[in-house]
C-alpha cells in the first residue's frame, strides 16, 4: 500500500469516507493559477472534523494548506504538498439574532450569504471584496479583506467579534464571541484576522451587523487627468465628507472598462471617481451635495443616479471591472499596494512609468479612500517573458509603495507572490517578533507553510 493510500485512509478515518477526494487541480490553485501539489484534499462538514485532520496531520509532519471559495490572488491558498483542507462544507449559518444585530456562521458560508441573510431583515454586513457569490466568510477573516466600502466601514476584521478556530497540534479554541468589547487578554483574535491561515484554520465566526442605509446615492466625476482626479479627492476629505466609499480608474482602466459602462463616458476623460453617500435620507442627500461640489470641481462631467437600477449597474459594472482588464491582454499581474493619500497621484503615475520601462501596458485602479492602489501589468497568458517582465515590474512597485510611506499590501495578504516583502517594510525587530508569533502557534511550520513569510 502506498503512502499516499494510507495517508487518504487514515484521514478518512478522521473526516468520513466522502470527506476525502481526489487532489484535482481546480482546489489546488486560486485566481493566480499558480500550480499546486497536494498528496489529499479533505472536506470536512464541522469544525470537529477539522480539528481531527489536523491532528492527524501534525501528529505525522504533514503539511496542511487551508482553502475557501479559492478567490484569493496572493497564492495563499496554493498547496505545495501535504493535505488541502477545504471549508466550503462548513457552511451552516448557526444563530442569527437580528434584533441584537449579529450573527454566527461557520466558514465555508459565501460573503453574499451573510449579505442577503442580513439583507433580509434590514441589517447589512458592508465587506464587499469581488467575487461574493464564491468567497467564503473564512478566507475574507484569513485576508482582512476589504473592498470599496472599507473606506467608512472597515476590513473584514473590523465586523469579526469572535473567532472559532483550530490551532496546532488539532485544538478547537474559541476567542472572543457575541460580544462587542473584550480586553481581558492579549488580542489573539486579531492575530487570527488577516493570518492567512499561518497560525490557525478558522471554522467559525461571530460578526457583527448594522442597521442598512436607508438610501444610497452615488455621485461620479470624470477629470482629465490623474492629477485633477486626485486633488478632488484631496478636497473630499479636506472638506470632512463621510463617503461610504471613494473609487478610482485611471485613464488605461477607464478606457477597459469604459465600453460598457451605461451611461457613458465623456470625451477627454482620463481619470474617474466613483463616490458613495449613504444612510438616513436628509444625511444621504447632504453628503451627496457635499460630494458633488467637491468632486465637480475641474471635472469634465459629473454623473448621480438615484434610481436602485443605476446604483446596482453602477456595482456590477465596478465589480467587473477586474476581468475587463484583463481581457485586454487576456491576462495580467496586479498587486495591492497602499501608500499615503497625499501620495496617490504620484503612485498612479509611477505605475504607469514602472510599466512603461518593462515594456508593458501598466494601469490602476482601486479604492482611494484608503489609497489602496491595484496597479496592474497587463501580459499574455502565452508569454513567458512578459509574465517575467511584470514580476520584475511588481518589484519596483513594490520599492515604490515603500519609498512612499506605504505597504506592499492592503487587502489581498502576502501568500506566495509577496513572500519575503514584508522584510522590506518592517525593521529587523518586528520582522523578528512576527516569526515569534508564527513559532508560538505553530512550531513545527505546518500551518500553510511558505505564505506570510517576512523573508
Amino acid at each position: 500500500m502506498s503512502a499516499t493510500t494510507t495517508l487518504a485512509r487514515d484521514l478518512a478515518k478522521a473526516v468520513g469516507a466522502d470527506g476525502v477526494v481526489a487532489p484535482e487541480s481546480h482546489l489546488l490553485t486560486d485566481m493566480t493559477l499558480l500550480p499546486g501539489s497536494a498528496d489529499a484534499v479533505v472536506l470536512p462538514d464541522t469544525a470537529e472534523a477539522v480539528a481531527r485532520a489536523v491532528a492527524w496531520c501534525y501528529a505525522h509532519d504533514v503539511p496542511i494548506t487551508p482553502r475557501g471559495g479559492g478567490t484569493g490572488v496572493a497564492g495563499g491558498a496554493v498547496a505545495s504538498g501535504g493535505v488541502v483542507v477545504g471549508l466550503g462544507r462548513l457552511a451552516r449559518v448557526r444563530s442569527f439574532d437580528p434584533l441584537l444585530w449579529r450573527m454566527s456562521v461557520e466558514a465555508g458560508v459565501t460573503t453574499a450569504g451573510v449579505q442577503r441573510t442580513a439583507r433580509e431583515s434590514g441589517l447589512f454586513f458592508a465587506p464587499d471584496p469581488g467575487a461574493a457569490e464564491l468567497s467564503q466568510i473564512g478566507g475574507n477573516i484569513a485576508t482582512n479583506a476589504a473592498g470599496p466600502h472599507a473606506f467608512k466601514y472597515g476590513a473584514t476584521g473590523t465586523w469579526v467579534s469572535g473567532l472559532e478556530a483550530v490551532l496546532a497540534p488539532g485544538e478547537l479554541v474559541t476567542v472572543g464571541g457575541p460580544i462587542r468589547k473584550d480586553v481581558a487578554g492579549y488580542d489573539l483574535k486579531s492575530l487570527l484576522v488577516g493570518s492567512e491561515g499561518t497560525l490557525g484554520i478558522v471554522t467559525a465566526a461571530w460578526l457583527k451587523l448594522l442597521p442598512a442605509p436607508e438610501v444610497t446615492l452615488p455621485v461620479i466625476a470624470f477629470h482629465a487627468d490623474t492629477s485633477s482626479g486626485c486633488d478632488a479627492i484631496l478636497r473630499v476629505l479636506g472638506h470632512g465628507v463621510r463617503a461610504a466609499a471613494i473609487e478610482y480608474l485611471d485613464d488605461e482602466a477607464l478606457a477597459s472598462g469604459a465600453a460598457s459602462y451605461a451611461p457613458g463616458v465623456p470625451a477627454g476623460a482620463g481619470f474617474m471617481v466613483i463616490a458613495e453617500a449613504d444612510g438616513a435620507p436628509d444625511e444621504a442627500e447632504r453628503v451627496r451635495g457635499e460630494l458633488i461640489e467637491a468632486l465637480s470641481v475641474g471635472a469634465i462631467g459629473v454623473h448621480t443616479p438615484r434610481d436602485r437600477e443605476g446604483l446596482e449597474a453602477l456595482w456590477r459594472w465596478r465589480a467587473g471591472l477586474a476581468f475587463a482588464v484583463r481581457a485586454r491582454r487576456g491576462s495580467a499581474l496586479s498587486e495591492d499596494i497602499v501608500v499615503p493619500l497625499d501620495r496617490l497621484a504620484e503612485a498612479v503615475d509611477e505605475t504607469v512609468a514602472i510599466g512603461r520601462r518593462h515594456d508593458l501596458i501598466a494601469l490602476s485602479f482601486g479604492h482611494a479612500g484608503d489609497g489602496n492602489l491595484h496597479s496592474t501589468f497587463l501580459i499574455s497568458p502565452e508569454s513567458d517573458d512578459e509574465l517575467r517582465r511584470a514580476q520584475r515590474a511588481s518589484e519596483e512597485l513594490f520599492a515604490l509603495a515603500l519609498s512612499l510611506g506605504g505597504s506592499v499590501s492592503g487587502e489581498h495578504g502576502l501568500g506566495l507572490v509577496k513572500r519575503g516583502q514584508l522584510g522590506r517594510q518592517w525593521g529587523p525587530r518586528a520582522v523578528e517578533l512576527h516569526a515569534a508569533i508564527k513559532a508560538s502557534f505553530d512550531p513545527k511550520n505546518l500551518l500553510n507553510p511558505g505564505k506570510k513569510l517576512a523573508f
